[in-house]
């Protein structure tokens, strides 16, 4: 097991595979992946159905998928792994950024455009091992990941990747530490479905990330709080659930 040479501890590794039925696109994607010290094992297939194959021998923690390949395309491929008792942890490598949003109903933990660019792939690999590695235990709820429309294509944001959330009407605001989206959803579902993912209500209309918060003042006429390098409000009746947010342990990793 490879060392970190800082430490001496052992690294954490993952063993993945990678399909796609373009030869000199699987070569680059292993070369890639084989220079990154936190994968281990990389198995490789030309087709879904020998993807298939290879991951019901084979137990590993991710699939890199192309989308289009010949016999079991790529979402074919994750909805059939899905059912497995332990399923790897799903990446798909395209060129089609309109699979963005299939990519979202199958649960994709992350959706690569191609060319593939290496700290591109890099952050997917960092993606999974956080996942895999969760502090929360095996009942963490699973990075979501939310399809958004940037010019005429749509792209995929991570859950994890939001900081705070900005209600508009039924739309909301997902604010990264660089950019921001409006979607199609209210912020009352938000809330409810990100509640266990660290979240908490402010104001009726903010919903931030705890562990993002930076500095809290609650003293004063405007009480706030800063995220991201912003200040968001915090209503009169969310001062005591700030506070007791506040007063829990951060948990590690993040």
């Amino acid at each position: 097991m490879t060392a970190r040479p800082e430490t001496g501890e052992p690294m954490r590794a993952i063993d993945v595979l990678i399909a796609d039925d373009e030869r000199r696109v699987l070569d680059e994607l292993e070369s890639m992946l084989r220079a990154d010290p936190r994968v281990r094992e990389i198995l490789r297939a030309a087709t879904g159905s020998e993807a298939l194959r290879l991951l019901a021998e084979r137990e590993v923690d991710a699939a890199f998928l192309d989308i289009h390949m010949p016999g079991l395309s790529g979402f074919d491929l994750a909805r059939a792994v899905s059912r497995f008792a332990e399923p790897p942890a799903i990446v798909f490598v395209t060129a089609d950024e309109a699979g963005a949003i299939e990519a979202f109903d199958v649960q994709a933990v992350d959706f690569i455009l191609k060319p593939i660019r290496r700290e591109r792939l890099q952050r997917a690999v960092g993606r999974i091992l956080a996942l895999r590695d969760s502090p929360l235990g095996p009942d963490a709820p699973p990075d979501e990941s939310i399809p958004v429309r940037v010019g005429n294509a749509m792209r995929v944001v991570h859950r994890s990747d939001v900081r705070w959330v900005q209600a508009q009407g039924d739309y909301s605001r997902l604010v990264t530490e660089t950019e921001s989206h409006l979607i199609r959803e209210p912020i009352s579902e938000l809330e409810q479905r990100w509640h266990d993912a660290g979240f908490i209500r402010v104001h009726r209309s903010y919903l931030v990330l705890r562990d993002a918060i930076t500095a809290v003042r609650l003293v004063g006429a405007h009480p706030t709080l800063t995220v991201a390098g912003e200040e968001v409000p915090v209503s009169r009746r969310s001062i005591p659930i700030v506070r007791e947010a506040m007063l829990r342990p951060r948990e590690a990793g993040r």
